[in-house]
């Protein structure tokens, strides 16, 4: 987002009140979206606002030496923007390393984190999680640095496009030529991507240039029209009139604005807004009320702290989601009053001393970019360390014991003299595949190697495999793709899903290329509707819907038919299939839980138990299900651990203190070690796939 340039020009107090329109509104929308469904926008009124005020800011400079030039706009760009942004990343780095477990929700944060002190956010943000208005990037500390990436690359071009306004008129007109042509390019593209890539247009320069371009020609033409003395040519009460126009135009963006249609079309009205409030506001004499409230100075010393309300207001709201949560008026007060006292503490300690004090205003322009870049650097390379240190950190107890906590915990350690599991990747078309076996092991093999298919489900069993590799001795394949299940008798998610039949063919096509007879092929997979994500819960009504709504019940018998096709092939060479009967799910989150910081979170009021009874019900038609299959597949069985995770009338997400689950439906590390050993008599007892006897356990 924009910043406060300390101008050698006329100073623009309405400019400060807009600031603070647009920062309350981004707040109050990130606070809750219900409270200002459009209230996003408020980025892209600050996008126009950085346009105009960045272009005064250089305006008073007449014919200078381009190196002189470029030095004196990023020594103030450093210096105003660099100190608050690096305290900020670091204290947020090190309360994150505290208390935000490392879970699938959390997992890109630290990279989104590590490039923002380079103005690069955007770019991993689009990569690892798409878009803005998804669950998962409200739980990422530094989604709101993408705003902060864009800027900082458009002040890369900035100096090089407006240097030419200080040579002459002719050099106006050549830059205001050059910011136009940008504008119509970025504003084509926008317009050309924004439906089939609505996160590309969201997060990127190239769909974003033409707000942040408004702002400069605006000022380049009411510089143009009436000098400094403001554009008098329009009469007050024209200029009034105009300015209440606008302002209702913004009102319409902040209120209407959709997820998913920003910046094009939905913020078209926000930059009309806020191109007609800086344009006819800049007479000193319009506006009447409007212009009173804009400069009011309650008002000012907010859009004066906007750009660290910007800043810290996300980490803020962010980690009270992972702990206390957000949802209650008094917890949203307190991040309001948390919020507001740690702006205000960056303003007077951080952002105004850097950028008035005289030793730095002082200091030659190369020697401030330079200490500026090293010291970027330097922190950048303390943060990643912190982060890699986050495990020791970690207030969590699935840091603590992330052995019990994680498939791929500390279980995996070898469990006999010179031997343990060693994984490799391969490149398979279309699916990740890791192979465990053993190494430096003098136990003896097993017969018979295990193939897996599947999606997280599949990889949540990771450090079974590993045992298994050391225990039984039998190389492991397992075959997965984040998202796709493979035989989950839910088509929706499984087949009927492009890239995830892709990934199922890929897979299963290179299973059957390396399988021979007396090898086994498992498919663990979430069987029945998920209770709750890692981020809400799911209205029980709809899970049954799931399970026996007639979509559901017609969806699982086309899918019997298609997966007893497809595996068809492998049972009549002799490789034994065995499925995973449902496991137990849960209607919250342990993991989130399971701290003293955290249980007390929203996300946890559905609590951690289920009745065995409604479990039983809503697996009973999965079983069936596969009983159906296996008797027409040879050597099919099912194996069902749900008798161990859950022996007793009630199912419980822990055994004894020890985590039996990880979310509300991926087991544990421990888990994984205590069905070990059943998996195993499984396996041992598996018939071949020639003997025609199928099985359940």
């Amino acid at each position: 987002m924009p910043v406060t340039d300390d101008t050698r020009q006329r100073y623009f107090p309405y400019i400060d009140g807009l600031r603070a329109l647009a920062v309350l509104s981004v707040i109050a929308y990130h606070l809750d979206a219900r409270l200002l469904p459009g209230g996003f926008t408020g980025v892209d009124v600050f996008f126009v606002i950085s346009g105009f005020v960045v272009s005064a800011s250089m305006a008073h400079l007449h014919r200078p030496r381009l190196p002189d030039y470029l030095g004196y706009f990023y020594s103030r760009r450093i210096r105003r923007i660099a100190p608050a942004l690096v305290v900020c990343l670091m204290l947020t780095g090190i309360a994150s390393a505290l208390f935000i477990p490392q879970a699938w929700l959390s997992d890109t944060s630290n990279e989104v984190g590590r490039w923002a002190f380079v103005g690069l956010s955007n770019f991993v943000l689009l990569r690892t999680d798409g878009d803005y208005f998804s669950p998962k990037v409200e739980f990422n500390p530094y989604t709101h640095t993408w705003s902060l990436g864009v800027e900082e690359q458009f002040y890369v071009l900035f100096p090089l496009l407006f240097f030419a306004w200080a040579w002459g008129a002719r050099g106006r007109k050549w830059s205001m030529a050059l910011f136009a042509a940008g504008l119509v390019a970025s504003l084509g593209y926008v317009i050309h991507i924004a439906e089939a890539k609505p996160a590309l247009a969201f997060y990127m320069l190239t769909t974003r240039f033409w707000q942040l371009a408004t702002g400069v020609l605006l000022f380049q033409v009411l510089s143009q029209a009436k000098g400094e003395s403001g554009a008098t040519r329009i009469p007050a009460f024209v200029a009034t009139a105009g300015a209440f126009v606008s302002l209702a135009l913004l009102a319409v963006s902040l209120a209407t604005a959709r997820a998913g249609h920003s910046p094009w079309p939905d913020s078209v009205p926000a930059v009309l807004g806020t191109l007609g409030l800086l344009g006819f506001l800049y007479r000193p004499d319009a506006g009447g009320p409007l212009r009173a409230l804009l400069e009011n100075g309650g008002v000012r010393w907010v859009g004066r702290l906007s750009y660290s309300l910007y800043l810290w207001h996300w980490p803020v709201f962010v980690l009270m989601r992972w702990t206390v949560g957000l949802e209650s008026l008094p917890t949203q007060i307190a991040a309001l009053l948390v919020t507001f006292g740690l702006a205000a503490f960056s303003y007077y300690f951080v952002e105004t001393p850097f950028r008035r004090a005289a030793v730095f205003r002082n200091a030659h322009k190369l020697v401030v970019i330079g200490v500026g870049v090293i010291a970027i650097f330097a922190f950048m390379g303390v943060y990643r360390k912190v982060g890699r240190m986050q495990p020791d950190l970690s207030l969590s107890v699935t840091a603590q014991h992330a052995d019990d906590w994680y498939p791929m915990g500390r279980e995996t350690r070898a469990v006999y003299p010179d031997c343990a599991a060693t994984g490799h990747q391969e490149a398979v078309a279309g699916a990740d595949l890791r192979i465990y076996s053993k190494s430096s092991c003098t136990t003896p093999p097993a017969s018979g190697r295990l193939f897996v298919i599947g999606d997280s489900h599949a990889a949540a069993y990771m450090g079974l495999y590993a045992k298994l590799a050391v225990d039984a001795g039998r190389d492991v394949y397992l075959y997965t793709r984040a998202g796709c299940a493979f035989a989950s008798l839910q088509p929706s998610r499984d087949y009927k899903a492009p890239h995830c039949r892709q990934f199922g063919d890929a897979a299963l096509a290179d299973v059957q290329s390396r399988a021979k007879p007396g090898d086994t092929l498992f498919l663990p997979a979430l069987r029945l509707p998920r209770y709750a994500d890692q981020w809400t819960s799911i209205d029980p009504e709809q899970v049954r819907n799931a399970v026996f709504g007639a979509d559901a019940v017609a969806g699982r018998h086309e899918a019997e038919q298609i997966v007893r096709d497809m595996l068809q092939p492998l049972t009549e060479r002799g490789v034994a299939i065995v499925f995973e009967a449902p496991k137990p799910v849960f209607r919250s989150p342990p993991y989130r839980c399971a701290d003293w910081f955290s249980r007390g979170n929203p996300a946890c009021r559905d609590g951690l138990a289920m009745p065995r009874g409604e479990l039983e019900a809503l697996r009973k038609p999965v079983l069936d299900s596969l009983a159906r299959m296996t008797a027409q597949l040879p050597g099919a069985s099912v194996w069902d651990p749900f008798p161990i995770l859950c022996p007793d009338a009630t199912c419980f997400v822990e055994d004894n203190g020890r985590p039996l689950y990880f979310d509300a439906d991926h087991i544990s590390g421990y888990a994984n070690r205590k069905l070990l050993p059943g998996f195993m008599a499984h396996l041992s007892a598996t018939p071949s796939a020639g003997s025609g006897n199928a099985r359940q356990e």
